[in-house]
């Protein structure tokens, strides 16, 4: 049977990887974090003390990468450095403008193209990020544009990294997210726009459990699930 997938793009913040999450373990299928294979890669490259925009320095650093994704009991993505748990590492504020940084360099999204792609092929996915229904999947049974005003987004990231008792404030959550935002959309390979098929959500006003339905809703239209 051949595998189906939903692509989930958007900014950082809108509600991907909770509202992915939770749709894959509802329908049985893998959930794929991708932002958090740039993270992993810019969380290698920050600590070989390279700059997040020297694209040459970074290329060479590529083959001494291995990434692994792993499940825990609950379904929930760890990312495996080299062997190395670092999934709340590439949690932190300074992963994320290397991950955004690095994220726009063409041999870093060549690098990990196929690791997605192969996932989408072999199994039923649904896969969040930046690029995924553009570029990744662009033949998803379902793609999803999520977004959301960067202060609401803003206010709910700082309050996921102030639950994990990492030490930020919300002017700097914020920061982080219009930085992102700009680099993102602006970047040269692969910039962050919705499919021209997607389904556009705004979550700001919306609750988890609406946001949730409606995907599910979409989902049965397009997926039969």
């Amino acid at each position: 049977m051949e595998a189906k997938s939903i692509a989930i793009d958007g900014p950082a913040g809108a509600g991907k990887s909770t509202l992915a999450r939770l749709a894959a373990k509802k329908y049985g299928y893998i959930y794929v974090d991708t932002g958090a294979l740039y993270r992993t890669v810019g969380l290698y490259v920050m600590r070989k003390g390279v700059g997040s925009k020297d694209t040459e320095a970074v290329q060479r650093l590529l083959p001494e990468i291995k990434i692994e994704m792993r499940y825990d009991d609950n379904g929930v993505q760890r990312m495996i450095l080299n062997g190395e748990d670092v999934t709340e590492e590439i949690r932190q504020p300074i992963a994320s403008i290397y991950a955004s940084d690095v994220s726009a360099m063409a041999p870093v999204r060549s690098f990990l193209l196929s690791m997605q792609r192969e996932m989408a092929e072999k199994y039923n996915v649904i896969m969040d990020g930046r690029d995924i229904g553009t570029v990744v999947i662009p033949d998803a049974g379902l793609k999803i544009f999520l977004t959301a005003d960067p202060a609401v987004r803003a206010r709910r990231r700082y309050e996921e990294l102030k639950a994990k008792n990492v030490e930020t404030t919300y002017e700097e959550v914020l920061r982080d997210i219009e930085y992102r935002d700009k680099n993102d959309s602006t970047r040269s390979a692969a910039p962050l726009r919705p499919a021209s098929d997607a389904v556009h959500i705004d979550t700001s006003g919306k609750s988890l459990e609406e946001c949730l339905e409606l995907i599910g809703k979409l989902a049965g239209e397009r997926l039969g699930l």
